[in-house]
């Protein structure tokens, strides 16, 4: 075994307090889930798990330090993720309802933008870049298998705590749907946390 029990255990362990750090992602499928129901938030979820495997291939194979020496890079995909956010901020501003109804089902329309919102964020990239080789021992073996097996495991890790936070955010669609005004208020309050992101987005360095 490359990994150890004990690092593994020690990195699940910071892995599930990380995922539960307020940030983009968790926010994204808590104000879904709220909304829209569990259902949707676990394709969210799913999406924005898929987003890491792709940051975590690409840590894995050594691309990610592109965007730590390519400022060009680095910026223009600051600049993508941040417009993306505030499509998002807009989109959240535009909803003024909540539907109960069986037709309301989730699609994959939901899954494409977690995954989009997940790869266009290069404070992802970064992060990975920087957490995942502290628990990587490099006399244990293959560094890149190494940080495959710690990327999926955050991954893991990531997928059971968004799915916990989309099922009990699903509780307040009753009550959400019950109040329009609330509703407005709690999108409004949606897409300030969207537009704060992605100025944050914007003033973040390597």
């Amino acid at each position: 075994m490359l990994l150890s029990v004990e690092t593994v255990l020690t990195f699940i362990g910071a892995s599930v307090v990380l995922c539960f750090v307020p940030g983009p992602d968790n926010i994204f499928v808590l104000t879904q889930s709220a909304i829209r129901g569990w259902k949707v938030g676990i394709l969210t979820t799913l999406g924005l798990c898929s987003g890491l495997i792709v940051h975590t291939s690409l840590v894995a194979l050594g691309v990610s330090v592109i965007f730590q020496t390519s400022e060009l890079a680095f910026q223009g995909l600051k600049i993508i993720g941040a417009c993306y956010l505030v499509y998002l901020a807009y989109r959240a501003t535009r909803s003024t309802k909540i539907d109960l109804r069986d037709s309301d089902e989730p699609n994959k329309s939901f899954y494409l933008t977690g995954v989009v919102m997940n790869i266009t964020n290069p404070k992802v990239a970064i992060f990975f870049l920087v957490f995942l080789p502290q628990f990587v021992n490099i006399d244990s073996g293959s560094v890149s298998i190494q940080m495959f097996t710690l990327g999926f495991i955050f991954i893991l890790c990531a997928l059971c705590v968004f799915s916990l936070i989309a099922y009990l955010s699903s509780f307040l669609k009753p009550l959400l749907s019950k109040s329009p005004a609330l509703v407005k208020r709690l999108n409004i309050f949606a897409a300030f946390v969207y537009v704060a992101l992605a100025l944050n987005l914007l003033f973040i360095s390597v």
